[in-house]
């Protein structure tokens, strides 16, 4: 699961030698180092991944263009464009192709329909509950629609922050690891805010277009500190 994960979070043409590097570490450093299964601080694909962006930061930027081409024509992420902008070459991109995958990223966040398809079997066969997807995403949105807008205050465009980059893979699919995140209802939306806020701070005010991975790994640290004054106290509990 962590090598999947890992490669979800790579872009599609890095040579092979980086997902193995990743898996290593976010195997041996990530996960071992703890303690092994279920006791990592740290959701260890994303610290693969971190590890292989401080290392090869060229080949972790470098994205291909997804236009059925045969070629592998370089191009940049709709937030890359953004951030550095180059709004003239976002004109061609609309909702649909966010929705489809045609646009640059990640193996594994370009495609939104895919992705609701498989948060929507997650979350029916219960193996994850809405509260850190849904906090996660929507605080993305509220402060991405408030500050993010070019033309003042509340006029962010919601469903372009919102599915441009990794926000969907990382609410539905890393956040919500069992290890890594709180255990009650309460500490699950406190977390999921906490992403959301910092996501947007760092796609805001960082010189990194994206945020997902970093904000994850922050709240993962802060995850004990949650469960400590979150989690409810056992029936017939006495206070001493």
């Amino acid at each position: 699961m962590t090598g999947l994960l890992l490669a979800y979070n790579l872009p599609p043409q890095v040579p092979l030698w980086m997902p193995v590097a990743g898996s290593i570490f976010a195997i041996a450093i990530g996960k071992q180092v703890f303690g092994g299964l279920g006791h990592n601080i740290f959701n260890p694909a994303l610290a693969g991944r971190a590890f292989l962006m401080v290392s090869w930061p060229v080949y972790m930027t470098t994205w291909q263009n997804p236009r059925w081409q045969t070629d592998a024509v370089t191009t940049a992420t709709p937030l890359a464009l953004l951030k550095h902008n180059h709004m003239d070459l976002l004109q061609g991109t609309t909702y649909m192709d966010l929705f489809l995958g045609n646009r640059g990223g990640c193996i594994g966040e370009v495609c939104t329909v895919a992705l609701l398809l498989g948060a929507a079997y997650l979350l029916i066969k219960k193996y994850i509950s809405w509260h850190i997807p849904l906090t996660y995403i929507v605080s993305v949105a509220f402060l991405s629609w408030i500050f993010n807008g070019f033309n003042g205050f509340f006029t962010g465009d919601v469903l372009f922050f919102v599915m441009s980059g990794g926000l969907i893979l990382g609410a539905f699919f890393m956040a919500t690891d069992y290890v890594t995140s709180p255990l009650s209802a309460r500490g699950k939306i406190i977390f999921g805010i906490g992403c959301g806020m910092l996501t947007f701070l760092i796609r805001r005010y960082s010189g990194y277009p994206e945020g997902v991975s970093y904000s994850i790994l922050i709240m993962n640290a802060a995850t004990p500190i949650i469960d400590r004054y979150t989690f409810p106290k056992w029936f017939g509990y006495v206070k001493k």
